[in-house]
């Protein structure tokens, strides 16, 4: 019966390709399998999945797993691979799809911690125009609820003046809030359809 589950799954992600194609504009039919992205990625010790095997993974239209894998998080976008690639697979941008995508079917994250400073980075990005460290942390914080276990250095840090309590002005708050209103507008149209 298991077998027969799997491929009803399989044929429901038949679209997975050509939907992370269409939205992260790489061709990842290129990739042969070379493994020059994983060799070179610094991260590659804390994933659970290789770079390859992600790409290998969307190929397939193993949605659940590749959405559902904690190496979408852990990627630094460091751009390694993609700089690295004979054929050209941009990989980071593949990385940053799967992520957003991972967010908006709301599948359980693996990398929790991870996620939240994500939200809490555009949080504060949206905010104030650009990142104030100490909103976003504070902002991590609630979202993790783990208070204390580097209160002691935050507190040296903000006393040596490494966090700016007030945000510095931005001129181009208005242009940043109006990119998330269209962002917005642009995922509650595709929601609809």
């Amino acid at each position: 019966m298991k077998y027969f589950d799997r491929q009803r799954q399989l044929i429901s992600d038949a679209t997975f390709l050509s939907q992370v194609k269409e939205v992260s504009q790489t061709n990842l039919e290129r990739c042969y399998q070379c493994l020059t992205c994983s060799l070179g990625c610094p991260t590659t010790f804390a994933m659970d999945y290789l770079p390859n095997q992600i790409v290998r993974m969307v190929q397939l239209g193993l949605k659940q797993e590749t959405l559902t894998s904690a190496t979408i998080w852990v990627c630094a976008d460091c751009a390694t691979c993609a700089t690295r690639c004979p054929n050209n697979v941009d990989l980071p941008k593949l990385m940053d799809t799967l992520r957003e995508m991972s967010l908006l079917e709301k599948v359980a994250i693996k990398e929790r911690r991870i996620a939240a400073f994500h939200d809490s980075f555009l949080t504060s990005l949206k905010r104030w125009g650009k990142p104030h460290e100490l909103s976003l942390l504070l902002w991590f914080k609630l979202k993790t609820g783990d208070f204390f276990s580097d209160l002691g250095l935050g507190l040296r840090m903000l006393v040596k003046g490494k966090f700016k309590v007030f945000p510095p002005g931005f001129t181009s708050l208005k242009e940043v809030r109006t990119i998330f209103h269209r962002v917005n507008q642009k995922l509650t149209t595709e929601e609809k359809h």
